[in-house]
């Protein structure tokens, strides 16, 4: 096997979604009663987690990764709608929202709600969370995710008001996520600079200190205003050895470790001290071309490629069966995937015939990216044994993270390993930043994807209220992008923890999160 290993820049995970119910609306839910606060404060205790990567960045309008998001989203921070485990909306800051036009979404404040430094949230922390959001001087990076939001309207103290400049389906679901957290007022004026060391939120657990590189600690908020968690304490550690998280669980230093990597997997099943945490997650992992590099420009070579790649084998051998053989870049889980799609089966002859067509009958010689994860670079090894069935030379270069991002950031590559996973839910969410012309290279469309039909039809899928027109613009979508192969999708992932025996109540949702407010530590 040729492999070519590259050092450099810095470990990041990429991104992991919610179904998206358009136009929808609810009614307030109530808060906790005094019996539960009781039983949470009982229970005590700290709660001890071991995690492959450090956050980057602990201030929402910045954080550009789940695993960063992960570590106080919903815990620290809060946004005005949540998602339960089945992914349907839920009040939080907001009790009830509804659409009163084309462009206006109208929600209604929680009350008796106060930030952790004790300002009280109201209609203007709101406002002034999405001006901040969106002011250029600022340079959010998450700003893009707010473009269509032309003011925010304060209608009393406990009403607020998004009017957009065009329609826009999928808003509840950018609110619903991290980058719609809603930031203290006070901390913006008197200290935004230092929001990305020191989150401030109205959210079950506040922040109390965070050593880069090493830890992290979050203590329970006893003014929270719904249901108190049951762990006084949570302790991040930072553990990038995959053995050693495992080793951890098992010893009974650390109840948590997340992001388990498949080959694990046997040995927590066979353990009598760990338990496995797993759900079916939204992010898809899938082989990429460079669409602008010769000879993938052709979309019979890329065809070939997609013919030539035995999937089955690559779940079983490569994944040990964790996650499901994916025909889209959208999870089956999410609102607007087409099941219908004729996805290439495997076919050495027409790979063959393809190639010879496209002026290669003997194969080529060419490369493919992976960061050093190893179930990559595991897949790449299949995909290079694969692919000497219809004569391509394959050469695997295996990189850290960030050289990964900025090599394909940059389109040097020719084929990539890559997936993309859903912080939203919405098939907009996938579609414009994987393949819109506008996302091209670091924005996520590494394939640098070109189809001015298919720009159209996003567009098109991002103003349609309607839920079915929605699914019927991204099924026809979904078949062009099928067809021009930019990308050919390898698996749907699946989200996997260990837990120790004595922990209970803990999950994770279709994200990604960890959902710690009703754990218990015996």
């Amino acid at each position: 096997m040729k492999r070519k290993l590259i050092l450099g820049g810095f470990l990041a995970i990429s991104l992991a979604g919610m179904s998206v119910l358009a136009g929808c609306s609810s009614s307030p839910d109530s808060t906790t009663d005094n019996g539960k606060a009781a039983e949470a404060s009982q229970a005590g205790g700290t709660l001890t987690i071991a995690r492959k990567a450090d956050a980057n960045n602990l201030d929402p309008q910045f954080i550009t990764n789940i695993p960063s998001a992960n570590y106080i989203y919903g815990k620290v921070y809060e946004g005005l709608l949540m998602t339960d485990k089945n992914m349907e909306y839920k009040p939080s800051l907001a009790s009830e929202w509804k659409q009163v036009d084309d462009l206006t979404w109208e929600f209604k404040l929680r009350q008796g709600v106060k930030f952790h430094d004790g300002t009280p949230f109201t209609a203007d922390a709101v406002k002034k969370t999405m001006e901040r959001a969106l002011d250029p001087k600022v340079n959010s990076p998450r700003a893009s995710n707010f473009s269509m939001v032309k003011e925010v309207k304060v209608v009393d103290d406990y009403t607020v008001q998004f009017i957009l400049s065009y329609p826009y389906a999928p808003i509840l679901s950018i609110l619903a996520s991290t980058e719609g957290s809603i930031l203290s007022p006070k901390a913006i004026a008197e200290q935004a600079d230092k929001l990305s060391k020191n989150p401030i939120g109205t959210g079950p657990f506040k922040f109390q200190s965070w050593t880069p590189g090493q830890e992290m600690v979050l203590v329970k908020n006893d003014s929270y205003w719904g249901e108190i968690p049951k762990v006084d304490k949570v302790v991040y550690k930072v553990v990038p050895e995959d053995t050693t998280r495992v080793a951890m669980v098992e010893s009974g230093e650390v109840q948590i470790s997340d992001q388990l990597p498949v080959t694990e997997l046997d040995r927590v099943k066979n353990s009598s001290s760990m338990t496995l945490a797993r759900t079916e997650g939204l992010g898809v992992e899938y082989i990429g071309f460079n669409t602008k590099k010769k000879p993938f420009d052709d979309p019979r070579v890329r065809q070939a490629f997609s013919y030539a790649i035995e999937k089955d084998s690559i779940i079983k051998g490569v994944y040990n069966g964790v996650g499901s053989k994916a025909i889209s870049a959208l999870s089956p889980k999410m609102i607007g995937f087409n099941a219908n799609l004729a996805e290439y089966t495997y076919n050495i002859n027409k790979a063959k015939e393809l190639l010879a067509e496209a002026g290669f009958p003997n194969g080529f010689k060419t490369s493919i990216v992976t960061d050093d994860r190893k179930e990559r670079i595991n897949l790449a090894e299949v995909v290079q044994s694969q692919l000497k069935g219809i004569g391509i030379d394959l050469e695997i270069k295996v990189m850290e993270y960030g050289a990964y991002l900025d090599i394909t950031g940059k389109g040097e590559h020719n084929l990539f390993i890559g997936g993309w996973g859903n912080a939203t839910g919405d098939a907009d969410y996938n579609q414009y930043n994987v393949f819109h012309s506008s996302s091209h290279g670091s924005k996520g469309n590494l394939a640098f994807y070109t189809n001015a039909e298919v720009d159209k039809l996003i567009e098109d899928g991002r103003r349609e209220k309607d839920v079915e027109k929605r699914k019927e613009i991204y099924a026809k979508v979904q078949d062009i992008e099928m067809k021009d192969s930019p990308l050919i999708p390898i698996r749907t992932i699946d989200h996997v923890a260990v837990t120790a025996k004595n922990v209970k109540g803990f999950s994770l949702s279709p994200i990604g999160y960890l959902m710690l407010n009703d754990v218990t530590v015996k």
